[in-house]
């Protein structure tokens, strides 16, 4: 194993490493970082940091502005990821299936996938309706916090609460043995609902999608708020969608259904 972690070490180019780490920072932080924060936030000397977010300047990946000397995503970085979430398979195949299930219910419905332990939210169907949640799209959020991130948890062969065992995660507001029963009732089920997570008001379900050798490859889940959801439409209308829309999705990845 420490022989396998060296050669994948050897073959990383540093440089690279350290300037996608910026493209995370700028993506990741609430207010938009210095020179100086970059620097420290990377280990890296100021002289580092500053020709490395220059290159990413020139190309457009990065933008500095001139008054604040604070750095944020360039539009190229934008314009990329657009298009490589166009082309990832996971993206192509499910937006006209949350296109169907945001016009049936007239809610917003989106398509997210597993980071780590924490769930992306990489495409969006919108919905038409004057009151809605905000959009997350492009967010993420640690699984624990919106029924996408249950949903696929909950169907990992790997311990599902090792996230709440790393060093310097928040464990006091969470109750560990409520989150566990909680994902093996949603194993049993195989649908995720949560309240409040996402926001105040916010509902979120959702149901896992599963690829040929039924390993978990993203979840299909709705936004809706709270005031439009009631159990009836809940149990008779979205649950079902969902149901069928990962039914859909996970037979294009080739998931024979038991």
């Amino acid at each position: 194993m420490r022989a396998c972690r060296a050669e994948q070490k050897a073959y990383t180019v540093q440089a690279v490493a350290n300037a996608l780490e910026i493209l995370e920072l700028l993506v990741d932080q609430p207010t938009t970082p210095t020179l100086g924060w970059i620097a420290e936030a990377l280990g890296l000397s100021r002289n580092k940091a500053f020709r490395l977010l220059e290159t990413l300047r020139e190309r457009g990946l990065v933008e500095r502005d001139r008054e604040t000397s604070m750095y944020l995503v360039g539009m190229a970085a934008v314009e990329l990821s657009q298009k490589l979430l166009r082309k990832a398979p996971v993206v192509a195949h499910a937006h006209p299936i949350i296109e169907e299930i945001a016009r049936r219910h007239d809610e917003t419905v989106y398509m997210t996938v597993m980071r780590g332990d924490s769930v992306v939210f990489v495409d969006m169907a919108d919905s038409d309706r004057q009151v809605k949640p905000v959009t997350v799209l492009g967010k993420r959020f640690p699984y624990f916090t919106n029924a996408a991130g249950k949903a696929m948890k909950a169907l990992e062969s790997v311990d599902p609460l090792n996230l709440l065992r790393k060093p310097g995660r928040r464990r006091k507001s969470l109750n560990v043995e409520l989150l566990a029963n909680e994902l093996a009732d949603i194993r049993e089920k195989g649908v995720a609902v949560d309240f409040g997570g996402l926001g105040e008001g916010i509902v979120s379900v959702a149901v896992a999608v599963r690829d040929y050798a039924g390993k978990v490859v993203g979840a299909i889940t709705i936004l809706v708020p709270a005031f439009r959801i009631v159990a009836d439409r809940l149990e008779n209308e979205i649950i079902p969608s969902l149901r069928e829309g990962a039914e859909i999705l996970s037979m294009k990845f080739g998931h024979a259904p038991c």
